[in-house]
């Protein structure tokens, strides 16, 4: 099955590119949402996260905190790293098995740090970029999400730049400041149809 690797920076756009592609068949995995599902209460990672990092990243409720460990890793760019060894493994495996287990047209997996990753080029045929300038990336973000300037930067500081992922790009999707959701649509049923031609 055709397998496209789907990616973007914070406030691209990813989210509602697979929305689209999921509506006209796709199955679509997303790496974000396996993280989530990880990381929320008696997930799989909780236990190796407390053991880890201290029972003051775990909720009462048993999860993760997700705000006090998101401060902590975007100021202690080693403890980052040091998550993300342990969540990379686990989201990769539960990934693998949502692909091999996929019954759409072809399968979308959506993963912000697929640039970052080099692990995950090699298991999809095709990388398509969702491409969006930074001050539009900051205002979706700050209006999503009312994170601060400096917090945004600095989740932008740890992805790949917007250059590095349009190299690698083999199909881009142009989601900026004037992209209308018609528009959108419109880039996103163009490839569907071309991935179509390709399974």
């Amino acid at each position: 099955m055709l397998k496209i690797g789907l990616t973007g920076g914070i406030g691209s756009g990813k989210s509602q590119v697979a929305t689209l592609l999921e509506e006209w068949g796709a199955t679509v995995v997303d790496t974000d949402l396996v993280a989530h599902q990880l990381c929320q209460t008696e997930g799989l990672a909780i236990a190796a996260i407390a053991e880890q990092f201290g029972p003051e990243f775990i909720t009462a409720e048993h999860g993760m905190d997700r705000q006090r460990m998101r401060e902590h890793v975007f100021a202690n760019p080693a403890e980052r790293q040091r998550l993300e060894a342990l969540l990379h493994p686990l989201i990769g495996e539960e990934a693998r098995r949502q692909v091999m287990a996929a019954s759409g047209l072809y399968v979308v997996v959506v993963v912000p740090l697929l640039i970052e990753r080099g692990s995950w080029r090699n298991r999809v045929d095709r990388i398509c970029v969702v491409d969006c300038d930074e001050a539009t990336q900051k205002q979706r973000v700050r209006e999503r999400s009312g994170l601060t300037d400096e917090v945004i930067e600095r989740i932008m500081g740890a992805q790949a730049t917007r250059e590095q992922r349009l190299a690698v790009a083999d199909d881009v999707i142009v989601n900026d400041g004037t992209t209308s959701l018609h528009e959108l649509s419109r880039q996103a049923e163009q490839l569907h149809q071309q991935w179509l031609q390709q399974r």
